[in-house]
């Protein structure tokens, strides 16, 4: 092997190492939606279901069909309201994703994943961790993280 041949080989082997994701930034909304919990309404868990794979399948607007007829049949799961959300989110509807985001953390204040969402604690008044032992719900507006709406506040 000459130099020339050495020096591809090296540059090959670097980008496969390196890989094609390390300067890319990190996608700020969640991927996965979630799963509706044992015990779940039939009917909202076959909306959950079939939502979820319209999501997998980038069919955004098929998976909010399903989300809100979930949210319909159990007005009380969490997770239907977390995935309408993300999926709402997808199509460009922030404004309608953030009210659900919000529901979400309200009916579930132990739920880490949703708790945890980029997307709530950029729409909720979030502290960083659920409170124990209260139903107090999240409120929008000012904070989550610091500053107005989780972005940081003087200083920052």
């Amino acid at each position: 092997m000459n130099a020339k041949q050495i020096g591809l080989l090296m540059i090959i082997i670097g980008g496969l190492v390196s890989g094609p994701g390390c300067t890319s930034q990190p996608d700020p909304m969640p991927q996965r939606v979630l799963d509706a919990p044992s015990g779940t309404h039939p009917t909202a868990l076959t909306s959950i279901n079939k939502g979820n794979l319209r999501f997998s399948e980038g069919q955004w607007e098929a998976a909010i069909v399903e989300f809100e007829q979930a949210v319909h049949a159990d007005p009380e799961l969490a997770e239907a309201h977390y995935n309408l959300a993300l999926a709402l989110e997808r199509l460009g509807d922030p404004e309608r994703a953030r009210k659900h985001y919000i529901e979400a953390a309200n009916l579930a204040p132990g739920n880490k994943v949703i708790w945890n969402s980029p997307p709530l604690r950029r729409y909720g008044n979030v502290p960083d961790k659920p409170r124990e032992n209260t139903t107090a719900p999240v409120l929008p507006g000012i904070g989550g993280g610091g500053g107005i709406g989780g972005y940081g506040g003087v200083g920052s």
